[in-house]
């Protein structure tokens, strides 16, 4: 027994991803074709077992109406959108149509593109846009992380009691310990604003490069 989250080898990792729920061919090819295209940036999409808990997660909620900040080129969305409930909707919010015209076909392939709405626009000015009532059940934050406090405020106020949000890259490979730039000292800066915030109960995990879970009260 350990009373703190062992660190991966490699090894161990694979170990962990293989004994999960196994990407399908879409998720695979996916995740091939943004490596390729986009080897530069492709470290932006989500990890495989975090796409996995994604869609583990929203079954397990029977969420319905779900949102997601920033999208690249689609995986983390299309693990959101198979696990929502029957009828439910996930709205998308992102700046690149270049990163999102990937993640549209892919979409379609995986037959969820019924169920996702594509807005391309800042964040902070589309967000404003969503009904001002308490509706969501969840929300994945994943975008520029200067811009995480915005996206923080407009969420909050229109999660449902019990709705959940997800917020990625919380931990910025160790970083938030010794902020080294802007990133680190922005999510450093909203992690604490997250802990002092009374309107949710939060959890941070040590799910690829940091998860916080935060239920809205």
């Amino acid at each position: 027994m350990t009373t703190k989250s062992i660190p991966l080898t490699d090894e161990l990792h694979a170990y962990l991803v293989g004994h999960g729920s196994p990407p399908d061919e879409i998720i695979r090819d996916l995740a091939e074709e943004t490596r390729a295209v986009l080897p530069d940036q492709a470290t932006m999409q989500v990890a495989p077992e975090q796409a996995a808990f994604l869609t583990f997660l929203t079954r397990l909620m029977g969420a319905r109406k779900a949102v997601e900040v920033g999208t690249f080129t689609g995986l983390s969305a299309l693990a959101i959108a198979r696990g929502l409930a029957d009828g439910g909707r996930l709205t998308c919010f992102d700046i690149s149509e270049e990163y999102t015209g990937i993640a549209r076909r892919y979409w379609a392939r995986a037959e969820v593109d019924d169920r996702i709405e594509l807005r391309i626009g800042p964040a902070g000015d589309t967000l404003r846009e969503l009904p001002h009532k308490r509706y969501l059940d969840f929300a994945f934050i994943d975008a520029d992380k200067t811009g995480y406090p915005i996206y923080w405020a407009e969420l909050v106020p229109r999660m449902r009691p019990g709705g959940v949000i997800a917020v990625d890259n919380v931990l910025r490979g160790g970083r938030v310990i010794a902020p080294q730039d802007e990133g680190d000292r922005a999510i450093a800066a909203f992690n604490d604003e997250v802990l002092a915030d009374v309107r949710v109960d939060a959890v941070m995990l040590p799910i690829a490069d940091g998860l916080t879970l935060a239920r809205v009260r």
